[in-house]
């Protein structure tokens, strides 16, 4: 059996390799981590208990924490170093997140061009990103510590909003990027092309283009399909579209997705990616949405299985 390597840049960790080929998945070898960002659920004053656990665990492990300067408003006495997200990405070997998926969607755009890896405590509700349960996190995270976890690459959507020929807003997904209508009731007309190829015309409520780790979320309530994290591939789900043929469709992710908003009086409609940045959009605007060239590294605990935390966290496949 091919053995796993990693191939590195600087410091960071960035793709793995089993034999000649491309691996989602790899083992690594036992890798110190010097300095160890974190980054917290901001405005939850209830997290400030597990933040100093967790400073605690790591100084008491012998790494040096660094927060970003949201978090370090949870702890106004400390004398750590409060750093600003670009810097933080920057001087960290690995980032913790504490928080639930939502933070790790936040904390995924903002780091995943500067190559420093993720792992992700759990407080939140789902879990999908944010794998480490606090019940198991002195053990989970001492192990990574040591250099004993697995690593997985996810790919990140861009999205630019162009404007009478200029891009007029930008921005990077982890889960999805959404045109849809904005403070109507009624629905929006969308012209849609793959690599220049016209697609579809299609009168809905909006277009869900997601990356494999979005499929679990707003596109599967749309009625697309769950994609594996590993594959290569971009779905489109429509939203509430008014010709029943209108269905989801899965491309390669090398592919260019526009989406003009067609002309119209009283079209309202934005862009959202992963729910949390917005955009609002004028009749004529095209999204040109593309795969980014960096993707992000997420850290799991050794034993890490998809497919259980579908059975766990969606009750997938379970006899009725």
């Amino acid at each position: 059996m091919a053995g796993y390597r990693c191939v590195r840049s600087g410091s960071r960790l960035h793709d793995f390799v089993i034999g000649d080929n491309h691996a989602n998945v790899g083992v690594t070898m036992a890798t110190p981590f010097k300095q160890i960002g974190i980054i917290s659920k901001y405005g939850d004053p209830g997290i400030t208990r597990s933040l100093l656990d967790l400073i605690h665990f790591l100084q008491q492990s012998g790494v040096e924490p660094l927060l970003d300067t949201a978090t370090a408003e949870h702890l106004p006495a400390t004398e750590l170093p409060a750093l600003e997200r670009l810097e933080l990405a920057n001087r960290a070997d690995l980032v913790v997140v504490l928080g639930g998926d939502g933070t790790m969607l936040n904390a995924a755009r903002s780091l995943a061009d500067a190559g420093v890896p993720l792992v992700g405590i759990n407080l939140g509700r789902l879990g999908f990103l944010a794998d480490l349960s606090p019940e198991r996190l002195t053990r989970d995270l001492a192990a990574i510590l040591q250099g004993d976890y697995e690593a997985e690459q996810r790919s990140l959507l861009h999205a630019s909003v162009i404007r009478n020929g200029q891009s007029v807003s930008e921005a990077d997904a982890l889960n999805d990027v959404v045109v849809h209508k904005w403070d109507i009731a009624r629905m929006i007309e969308l012209d849609v092309s793959i690599d220049g190829q016209e697609l579809s015309t299609q009168r809905s409520d909006g277009l869900i283009v997601s990356t494999p780790t979005g499929s679990t979320a707003y596109a599967l309530s749309g009625g697309g399909p769950i994609l594996h994290p590993s594959l290569q591939a971009v779905e489109m789900v429509p939203i509430c579209p008014h010709s029943l043929n209108n269905r989801p469709i899965v491309i390669s992710d090398q592919s260019r997705i526009d989406i003009r908003l067609c002309q119209g009086d009283s079209t309202q409609a934005q862009i959202t990616c992963d729910g949390q940045v917005n955009f609002g959009l004028m009749p004529g605007d095209v999204i040109r949405i593309t795969t980014k060239p960096r993707h992000l590294t997420l850290i799991h605990p050794r034993g890490y299985d998809y497919f259980a935390i579908l059975r766990t966290k969606f009750n997938w496949g379970a006899h009725s």
